[in-house]
């Protein structure tokens, strides 16, 4: 039995190492599985005062316009200005041959003189007759043919003075004369063409100054564009020309379009810009910049620290040694940093380098990222786990 005893003891003494092993190693094991805390950089949330525009594709266009159209035929027979030259209101343009004009013309101011020679023949005659019939000598009956006679001669007048004004228009219209002061463009015909009325361009004119540039606007904002055509300052419509550069000069709402496209739910507005040294030309596009009224004081954080997934967007937020991801609503882009309109307050700590890595909830500690190690050391300095920062669209 004292043997047995001892053999008992032996065992059981075995088995409790055994089971101690087993619980050490458990722990060692866990310990090892646990991944350490991320390593990343934050930076707080600030309130600043930020102006900022909403952008709209605009394209400039003239505010006055007008195709030269010939209202007479003929040839033409003289061309009297520069291509691309700025021509004054009245200028003499284009000559179509005026010799039938002319003709046409004198041919009615003869027949005036004519009419109004049958006219004075008429009231004599008229006069004459009156007289012999207070003496009984003449009959009434021709009097009142002399009567009538006047009559036609008088109305013979008035259609031959309607046929020299009729004249007097084609031979002006012979002479075809710059309707305003603007820009003329490349002449469509040459000496010697045929024209013919209200059908053949002859060329296009139009004001460069001051200028239009339109945009189309969604049905939502309707009432916006309403409100800065009655008040507007001038901040809040500024040009952004295709070249990159700001246009020196400020805008205004010159018209809104009368109704709504039933097909695409916008309508067109159009500011009006001056354009003395005429840089804007008609055709050109840029970006009309129209001033947000949200501006003011707004939490800004750096662009950077945004992550987009499936089209909305994210930020890591430090909550001591965890990192907790919550969802933002942005605005528009301040130089490098973004206004939060919602899901952040100032003073909040935002995670700005080595969130690639994170997930929400995940621990972390303050300091830079590890350098890569290995066959990646040449890119030591790079973000951690190879990431490329977080890209916005709008």
């Amino acid at each position: 039995m004292t043997m047995i005893n001892k053999y008992n003891s032996f065992l059981a003494a075995v088995a409790l190492l055994a089971v101690t092993a087993c619980g050490d190693k458990s722990k060692k094991d866990a310990a090892a599985a646990a991944p350490p805390p991320t390593p990343v950089n934050v930076v707080a949330a600030e309130k600043a005062y930020a102006t900022y525009y909403d952008n709209y594709q605009g394209v400039v266009t003239a505010i006055n316009t007008v195709e030269l159209r010939s209202q007479v035929s003929g040839f033409i027979t003289g061309i009297f200005f520069k291509e691309g030259d700025v021509v004054t209101k009245g200028a003499p343009l284009y000559e179509i041959d005026r010799r039938k004009y002319v003709a046409a013309y004198e041919q009615a101011q003869a027949n005036v003189s004519s009419a109004k020679a049958n006219l004075v023949k008429a009231q004599k005659d008229v006069d004459r007759y009156n007289m012999l019939l207070k003496n009984d000598a003449v009959a009434r009956q021709t009097v009142d043919q002399a009567t009538a006679a006047y009559e036609t001669s008088r109305s013979q007048v008035s259609v031959a003075q309607a046929a020299l004004a009729s004249a007097a228009t084609d031979l002006s219209y012979a002479t075809i004369r710059a309707p305003f002061t603007g820009r003329i463009g490349i002449s469509q015909v040459k000496l010697g063409a045929q024209v013919s009325p209200g059908t053949t361009l002859l060329n296009t004119i139009s004001a460069g100054n001051p200028i239009g540039v339109d945009v189309v606007v969604n049905e939502q904002d309707i009432d916006r564009f309403y409100k800065l055509q009655k008040a507007s300052s001038d901040s809040t419509f500024r040009l952004t020309m295709a070249n990159g550069d700001e246009y020196p000069y400020h805008g205004k709402v010159f018209a809104i379009d009368r109704g709504v496209s039933d097909q695409t739910g916008s309508i067109k507005v159009r500011i009006q810009f001056p354009n003395p040294k005429d840089d804007l030309k008609d055709g050109m596009s840029g970006v009309l910049k129209v001033l947000n009224t949200a501006s003011g004081d707004k939490v800004q954080i750096p662009y950077k620290a945004v992550i987009e997934q499936m089209g909305e967007y994210f930020v890591f937020i430090s909550q001591d040694t965890i990192a907790k991801q919550q969802k933002v609503t942005l605005g528009p882009r301040v130089q490098a940093n973004v206004i939060v309109l919602d899901g952040v307050k100032p003073g909040d700590k935002i995670v700005t380098e080595g969130f690639q890595r994170l997930r929400d909830g995940g621990k972390i500690t303050l300091g830079p990222p590890p350098a890569a190690t290995g066959a990646g050391a040449s890119g030591a300095g790079a973000p951690a786990g190879g990431g490329k920062p977080a890209t916005q669209s709008k």
